[in-house]
């Protein structure tokens, strides 16, 4: 006697709160708490709020060391898999300096049309030494590590990128032998990516304490301060992210914009709330992956993007706080002045690393032009504010040059481009069914 099974009747959907809701959630709350924190003067709300802030941040940072060193080192080594590594590893350097060059180009235009410094009441006095401060000679002597732990201990991101790159050169140069290392390299890769997604997932909560706590500890007057260079920064940033970034990957990559923010919109938004390139690097790996770059390739390119494609942090920001530094002061800058601005945004981007915040690339700038260091703290009040847009700008960039390269190149896989719509961290492993 044979039994036939039965089908049984699909399960009825269960309500599924997309990622993206989430995160809105948290910023409307967010914003709700600190302003009640502040109105209200309410301190264990607004104590409450900075432990969940902090407590995420420091659980973003925790991955950092280890997730730069073990993603550039197998970045580099999974170059060897791709024909032509040499050429597209080049196309992608080059595209990273064309768009920061467009970027600081349309943050020194909207600095001189808006003049950010006049008007805010601010004066020299305000200002004061920042605590990190950066310069060529520093730049450039701190890339080499004086040992192996400190750069961890001390987060050089710089650093670490540094040693990276060398074990991964010498480990294509060892070939075969070098085989057990890499193996090993990956599959703590996997397990920090892993490690990482769980606190991504807390995003949402983490929002409500960044955002809470902003709010909370600045509220609307200090912004109205820095209204136009807030505005400016803002501006300036959807430009390039709405308007240089859809124009290239219309004309030069061919490929529809639109469908790029439909797949890249989960970094880009988790870029926004964690102020983080390389806490939100696994995420933005996964979606370049998911809009068809090859997988080779991606993870080349992404953690090197997040380690020096700052067209937020190095381009715009610095463009534009070089030139409210120099109203505030009182210094009048020339021609020779805008194309250092430009230089050191192009050359000098891999200063910021990656981390929260652009102080060490802004002390860079103002050095270079020989402007006062105390300039920095005039904008340190409202860093925050201003980080958030500015990474999520990176990290678009950091996804857009990998499509365009690989569109260049033919090797971009233009039906998963087109497919790439839903965020994954909205996606379920797929159920096996039993026939």
């Amino acid at each position: 006697m044979s039994v036939s099974a039965t089908p049984q009747a699909p399960a009825k959907a269960s309500f599924k709160f997309p990622f993206w809701a989430q995160i809105i959630t948290g910023l409307v709350l967010g914003v709700l708490f600190g302003w009640l924190a502040k109105s209200q003067d309410i301190s264990w709300l607004k104590t409450t709020l900075e432990q969940v802030g902090d407590i995420f941040v420091q659980l973003l940072k925790l991955a950092v060391a280890p997730l730069v060193f073990f993603a550039i080192l197998v970045s580099i080594t999974n170059l060897r898999k791709v024909n032509n590594a040499a050429r597209l590893a080049s196309r992608t350097l080059l595209w990273f300096m064309i768009t920061s060059l467009i970027a600081v180009g349309i943050g020194l235009a909207i600095g001189l049309l808006t003049n950010p410094g006049a008007g805010t009441g601010l004066t020299p006095q305000d200002g004061k030494l920042p605590k990190k401060t950066g310069s060529w000679i520093d730049f450039l002597t701190g890339i080499v590590p004086t040992d192996v732990v400190t750069p961890f201990t001390e987060l050089n991101v710089l650093q670490i990128v540094f040693m990276a790159a060398v074990a991964g050169i010498a480990a294509l140069q060892l070939g075969a032998k070098a085989q057990p290392v890499l193996s090993l390299a990956e599959s703590v890769l996997e397990l920090l990516q892993k490690a990482l997604w769980w606190v991504i997932r807390l995003a949402p909560i983490g929002t409500v304490g960044l955002i809470g706590t902003a709010i909370a500890t600045y509220g609307w007057d200090l912004i109205g301060k820095y209204a136009t260079f807030t505005a400016d920064v803002y501006i300036g940033s959807a430009l390039v992210m709405f308007g240089v970034y859809p124009l290239l990957l219309a004309t030069v990559a061919k490929v529809n914009p639109v469908q790029f923010f439909k797949g890249a919109w989960p970094a880009i938004q988790l870029a926004f709330v964690s102020r983080s390139s390389v806490g939100t690097m696994p995420v933005t790996q996964k979606v370049t992956e998911r809009l068809g770059v090859p997988k080779e390739y991606a993870s080349f390119a992404v953690p090197f993007g997040a380690t020096t494609k700052m067209d937020g942090c190095a381009a715009i920001y610095p463009a534009l706080a070089a030139i409210f530094i120099a109203q505030i002061f009182d210094v009048q800058l020339g021609i020779k002045e805008y194309v250092l601005i430009a230089f050191v945004s192009v050359i000098g981007s891999a200063a910021t690393a990656g981390l929260t915040g652009a102080t060490v690339m802004l002390t860079l700038t103002l050095s270079t032009l020989g402007l006062p260091l105390e300039g920095v703290g005039l904008l340190m009040a409202i860093d925050p504010i201003l980080d958030m847009m500015r990474t999520a700008t990176n990290v678009a960039g950091q996804a857009v040059v990998p499509v365009i390269v690989s569109a260049r190149e033919g090797i971009l896989d233009k039906e998963a481009y087109e497919a790439a719509s839903s965020s994954p961290l909205d996606e379920r492993p797929a159920v096996a069914v039993a026939a």
